[in-house]
């Protein structure tokens, strides 16, 4: 699993930042990408990486501000031009639907895929024998969601050896104890499926949160979470101004990340009063809460690998 950030600004685009976008890449596990928000200029962004419009599954807007919608009908459009036939399934705040079936009426867009639209409401969103996704409002100041991916436990890996010496003979028999089933060999000896498979292993927990001050609802989104990707707009210095506008500082996202117990911070949404020799101080203050704290730029690519987190 990989994470790669288009938009990482707050607000309206800048020369360092792009609005909100950022992709989910799920090629190993499923051969699609999902989709978090789509600015301004999403696909114009998505021009510069590897990713492949035809490949989004799913997108999750978590609210209905432009600088998170506003790229939304080029992309789906432009995802028309290049191949994409695969129902797409579009999961938002309500007024979502109605927003860009009017915008692709009115343009006179015509798309060569359906679109599933999901109505946003609190609790399980999606769920399949892979994945769930939760979803939970956010304190902004208009409906904002939070979603929690968490990837449901893998099958513990077949021990070769363990099954041969068993004398299970190589072909589908290996097969059907790696997928869990109990065999029968040909002398009459029964070899279980448990006795030659290693445990189920856990699944990565990410928890991507819209535009939100700080609150309880993000604790519990983030709880035990292997990645929090959080908004930083504000730094402990404007702290008073954060609140109101519905925002959180970088330290309230680290504390975010500290009470939820969570293994990793990315900080995102970053607004454009910070230039460039900025960024190292709103890392380190919030590194002095919580330490695994990262900084997200435009094209940030993070990987989740044998249980941690490498930034790319």
């Amino acid at each position: 699993m990989q994470l790669q950030f288009l938009g990482t600004g707050a607000g309206m685009p800048s020369k360092d930042r792009n609005t909100s976008a950022l992709v989910l890449k799920l090629l190993e596990e499923r051969g699609t990408v999902w989709l978090f928000d789509c600015g301004e200029a999403t696909q114009h962004q998505i021009l510069h990486t590897s990713i492949r419009p035809r490949k989004v599954e799913k997108i999750f807007i978590t609210h209905l501000h432009g600088d998170h919608i506003f790229g939304l009908p080029g992309f789906l459009s432009s995802r028309s031009f290049l191949g994409g036939e695969d129902t797409l399934t579009l999961y938002g705040p309500k007024g979502l639907q109605e927003w860009v079936a009017t915008t692709l009426n009115v343009s006179k867009t015509h798309l060569t895929y359906a679109i599933e639209y999901v109505e946003v409401q609190e609790g399980v969103i999606f769920e399949d024998d892979q994945f769930i996704v939760r979803a939970q409002l956010l304190e902004h100041v208009i409906p904002c969601f939070g979603y929690r991916i968490e990837q449901k436990a893998l099958k513990g890996e077949l021990l070769i050896e363990k099954a041969r010496n068993l004398g299970v003979p190589k072909g589908p028999l290996l097969g059907k104890l790696k997928n869990g089933e109990d065999i029968t060999l040909e002398d009459g000896r029964k070899v279980l499926s448990q006795a030659v498979t290693a445990p189920p292993k856990k699944g990565f927990t990410i928890s991507i949160l819209g535009d939100t001050k700080y609150c309880e609802p993000a604790k519990i989104l983030s709880e035990g979470a292997d990645i929090v990707v959080h908004e930083a707009t504000f730094d402990h210095a404007t702290e008073h101004l954060a609140a109101s506008y519905g925002h959180s500082t970088n330290v309230e996202a680290a504390k975010i990340a500290n009470e939820s117990k969570a293994k990793n911070l990315i900080l995102n949404h970053i607004s454009s009063r910070f230039l460039p020799h900025d960024i190292e101080a709103l890392s380190e203050q919030a590194k002095e809460v919580f330490p695994n704290t990262f900084i997200a730029h435009d094209f940030s690519q993070f990987e989740w690998k044998n249980g941690t987190l490498i930034e790319a």
